[in-house]
């Protein structure tokens, strides 16, 4: 699927599908993009696994630190990078060799991260693929919760946005059980 063309169905179900993300370039670094990504998601109810070989072993935000995919526990729903787009394909070829045996369904690049070689070779092997996309962002525009920071989140709706539980500007996707 091109980048251009993920609707917010496609987005929304992935989100709302998902339980568990494995962040490839997972940083414990307080102010790089991974670790307020992650600290976000951790907030939604995702548990987040962090992927990073320079600091597996250790934690970041209370989550052990693992130094590859093929370490990481059973089940992982997205495998989000947080590489750069050349890297991106040797993350993708590695999840596509365990996506049975960590049941993992989606292949999620950050925003920036294009590389068409991995998205197909992903699809292909019965995944899905989002590319340039950030999944903080694209819960936070899909939930209505971005636009209490004042951002125009492109979707005009009557609907009451789903609260979370801790307040009115805790907003959530719907999500499977």
């Amino acid at each position: 699927m091109s980048q251009a063309g993920y609707s917010d169905d496609y987005i929304k179900e992935i989100l709302g599908d998902a339980k568990t993300i494995a962040m490839v370039g997972a940083s414990g670094t307080s102010n790089r993009p991974s670790y307020f990504a992650m600290k976000y998601l951790l907030a939604k109810g995702y548990r987040v696994i962090p992927v990073n070989p320079a600091l597996a072993g250790g934690s970041i935000l209370g989550q052990q630190v693992h130094a590859s995919l093929a370490e990481v526990p059973s089940p992982i729903d997205i495998v989000d990078i947080f590489r750069s787009s050349a890297a991106a394909l040797e993350v993708a070829r590695d999840a596509i060799a365990l996506k049975d045996k960590l049941r993992i369904k989606v292949i999620w690049m950050q925003l920036g991260v294009v590389n068409e070689q991995a998205a197909a070779e992903a699809e292909a092997a019965g995944l899905k693929v989002v590319m340039n996309r950030c999944p903080k962002i694209e819960y936070g525009r899909l939930s209505g919760e971005i636009g209490w920071a004042g951002v125009n989140a492109g979707t005009i709706s009557s609907r009451r946005p789903l609260l979370g539980g801790r307040g009115l500007q805790n907003h959530v996707i719907s999500r499977k059980s």
